[in-house]
């Protein structure tokens, strides 16, 4: 069971990461970003095509990915600020899922249904605790989910930028009179993040299933991470998304349990909305 936890880090380092995106989408733009992995699935598929077929050195078609993917999640961004600025939360995001479902299916015409060869960008072992080896993909991931919070609270809390930021995401209109810019401040975020995404994409795929339709599904057990801290919390995101993917890892270890690492996203995030919503549902018990 150790040995699943400590395996299932990787992944659970991928949620945590995807999950810090979402909730500084959800603060900042007022949209949860279903098309999160699906941009960073994407550019990641236009890497590998551009290494095995077109000959480009890995590390340059892994880049060009990375861009990419920052780039379709800044389109998408220009086109939400653009055309649905006043729109409310629940549009908003549901733009988002006719986005994912077309990356998707781009990426079946493409390139096809099949696993991709990534290459890997790391490999091998970091260090063993316990008899159990941690790969280096591990210590990666975990360390990018990290830094990726401290840092987006670093800049949220201290700088003029982050003032600026929030500011819009907590009274947009006013700040729009005030003159702080804010549809280039809204597609800033949707390119940072979609970078951040497609890296953190990019460092797991080879270890994962990695077929169009399970990348770009990676933001359901983010958002069930996401939905721990309430989209609101970068702390909260990350621990969830550790904590979420040890428990698959440590599940697929048992023969009876092992096909319950597939719902476990579904239940996790069942249970949150339940017990966020207990006090009207005691309230109309009673």
């Amino acid at each position: 069971m150790l040995q699943g936890a400590l395996a299932g880090l990787a992944a659970g380092g991928l949620y945590a990461v995807l999950a810090v995106c979402l909730t500084l989408m959800s603060r900042l733009v007022r949209v949860v970003n279903f098309a999160q992995s699906a941009t960073g699935m994407f550019g990641c598929y236009v890497a590998v095509f551009l290494a095995v077929h077109l000959g480009v050195p890995s590390w340059l078609a892994t880049l060009a990915g990375i861009l990419l993917g920052g780039a379709l999640s800044a389109v998408l961004g220009w086109i939400v600020s653009t055309w649905l600025a006043e729109a409310d939360t629940g549009t908003r995001s549901a733009t988002t899922v006719a986005v994912l479902l077309l990356l998707i299916s781009l990426a079946f015409i493409l390139f096809g249904n099949k696993p991709q060869p990534f290459h890997p960008l790391l490999a091998g072992p970091a260090f063993t605790i316990g008899g159990v080896v941690v790969s280096q993909v591990t210590v990666l991931t975990v360390a990018l989910a990290v830094l990726v919070a401290l840092g987006c609270r670093a800049v949220l809390a201290r700088t003029a930028l982050g003032v600026r930021l929030r500011a819009l995401s907590e009274r947009p209109t006013t700040a729009e009179l005030l003159g702080i810019p804010a549809r280039p401040l809204s597609v800033g975020v949707w390119t940072a993040t979609g970078v951040i995404a497609t890296l953190a994409v990019s460092i797991v795929a080879p270890s994962q299933s990695n077929d169009p339709t399970s990348l770009a599904m990676l933001v359901v057990p983010a958002a069930a991470a996401a939905l721990l801290g309430g989209f609101r919390r970068l702390d909260l995101a990350v621990l969830g998304g550790l904590v979420l993917g040890m428990a698959q890892g440590a599940v697929a270890q048992s023969d009876r349990l092992s096909v319950l690492r597939y719902f476990l996203p579904f239940l996790v995030i069942v249970a949150l909305l339940l017990w966020t919503q207990r006090k009207e549902v005691w309230d109309a018990a009673r």
